[in-house]
């Protein structure tokens, strides 16, 4: 059986207090939640219901508080702050993949919980927006297996951070992530 490797910092528990950084993609980079047009971005329907299903998370996780966002065609970045440590569960040392090193699943009040969430909740309204509204279909899976997390360690790193969220539909043409570059 093959394992998947983990992209986390071994050892730290990303259910504690601080601020994160993520930046989860579409499937093949199909840019399926709108455009950028001379810098501004338009959001598509499924670009609108990922916006709404990102701002509702703080009503799903109490803990939490949305710090910046955008939507873009084919990604999102978002900065969350966790204010409540969650309980942690002690992980074994162990390097036979992730799942051996989560036994029980991931980590309730993690980042990760966050993000499995918000991917989980957007798949389900988007396939529903794909047979009721028509939508564009996505071939298997609609997000990228993944995600980009960074811990935000000082307030310079988080208003760099900010000025990079808020300016991204402005610098799409540059932007690693757009599939016409």
């Amino acid at each position: 059986m093959r394992h998947r490797r983990s992209i986390r910092l071994k050892d730290y528990d990303y259910s504690q207090e601080g601020v994160y950084f993520a930046t989860i993609c579409i499937q093949n980079r199909q840019c399926l939640l709108g455009y950028v047009q001379d810098g501004t971005m338009f959001l598509s329907h499924a670009g609108e219901m990922v916006k709404s299903v990102w701002m509702d998370l703080p009503n799903r996780f109490d803990h939490i508080l949305l710090v910046e966002f955008v939507v873009m065609p084919n990604h999102i970045h978002g900065i969350i702050i966790i204010h409540r440590r969650g309980e942690s569960c002690i992980r074994p040392n162990s390097s036979m993949g992730d799942q051996k090193d989560r036994p029980y699943g991931t980590e309730p009040d993690s980042i990760g919980r966050i993000i499995q969430a918000f991917k989980s909740i957007t798949t389900n309204k988007h396939i529903w927006g794909v047979r009721e509204k028509k939508w564009p279909a996505f071939p298997n899976r609609l997000w990228q297996r993944n995600y980009y997390e960074h811990i935000v360690r000082n307030e310079k790193e988080l208003h760099n951070l900010r000025e990079y969220v808020a300016n991204n539909p402005t610098n799409w043409a540059e932007d690693e992530e757009n599939p016409d570059k």
